[in-house]
C-alpha cells in the first residue's frame, strides 16, 4: 500500500481583542515557527484575489473599488450599519483566507516546517479552527484587555467594549482550546511559549507518524 505524504501539524492561535495574541505569535516566530497572520493576509487578498474582488463588487457595487484599490471607507460605511451585509462580506473573505492559508501551509511543509501557526482574531467565530489540528487561545482578564486597547488605539472604554461584544466571549473560546496561554502580566509569557513550543514539536512527531 502506498504511503501518505508526510504532513506538518497545523496549529491555530486566537484570543479576544487586547489578549496579546500577536505578541505571543512574535515569540513563536523568534523560535523559527512559520506564522500566518490571517487578518493581514485578508487585507492583502481583498486587494489582489480576483475571485474575492469579483464577489465584493457583486455585493457592494463597482464603488467598492477605485483606481487606487479597495474602497475600505465606502464598504465600512455600509457594513457597520447592516449586519447582513457584514455577514455576507465575511462569507466571502473567510473562505478566501482559508484557501490561501492552506496553500501557504503546504509551502511551509515542503520547506521542512514541523508545525505551522495560523493567527486570526475570529478563528472560532468563522469556524476556521475546525480545519486545524490544534487550537491555542491567549487569555487575559477583561479589565486588562480593555486598558491595553484603550492605550494602544486611543479608544474609549465604551468603544472597546463594543468591539468585544462582536467577538465570542473568552470562556467559550477557552472551552474549545487544546492549549491556553495566560497573558495577565503576572505569569511570564516566555516560559509558557517555550513549554508549548516543545509540546507542539513532540505532538508534530506523533502526528507525522500517524499520517504515514
Amino acid at each position: 500500500m502506498a504511503q501518505q505524504k508526510k504532513q506538518a501539524l497545523r496549529a491555530g492561535i486566537t484570543g479576544g481583542i487586547g489578549s496579546g495574541k500577536s505578541t505571543v505569535c512574535r515569540m513563536f516566530g523568534v523560535l523559527g515557527v512559520p506564522v500566518y497572520d490571517a487578518d493581514a493576509w485578508a487585507k492583502w487578498l481583498i486587494g489582489h484575489d480576483p475571485q474575492l474582488i469579483g464577489g465584493i463588487k457583486a455585493l457592494f457595487g463597482p464603488e467598492a473599488y477605485t483606481e487606487e484599490g479597495y474602497n475600505r471607507t465606502y464598504v465600512a460605511g455600509i457594513v457597520f450599519k447592516d449586519r447582513e451585509k457584514l455577514a455576507a462580506l465575511n462569507a466571502l473573505v473567510h473562505p478566501a483566507v482559508e484557501r490561501h492559508s492552506r496553500n501557504w501551509h503546504e509551502t511551509q511543509e515542503a520547506a521542512g516546517a514541523r508545525y505551522t501557526l495560523k493567527e486570526a482574531a475570529l478563528m472560532v467565530e468563522s469556524g476556521s479552527h475546525k480545519h486545524l489540528d490544534v487550537l491555542i487561545v491567549v487569555a487575559a482578564p477583561e479589565d486588562l484587555r480593555i486598558r491595553r486597547v484603550m492605550q494602544r488605539d486611543g479608544l474609549t472604554e465604551a468603544q472597546v467594549r463594543a468591539r468585544m461584544a462582536s467577538q465570542m466571549p473568552e470562556p467559550e473560546k477557552i472551552a474549545l482550546a487544546d492549549y491556553v496561554i495566560t497573558n495577565d502580566e503576572r505569569q511570564m509569557l516566555i516560559p509558557q511559549v517555550w513549554k508549548l513550543h516543545c509540546a507542539l514539536l513532540e505532538k508534530a512527531v506523533h502526528f507525522q507518524k500517524n499520517v504515514l
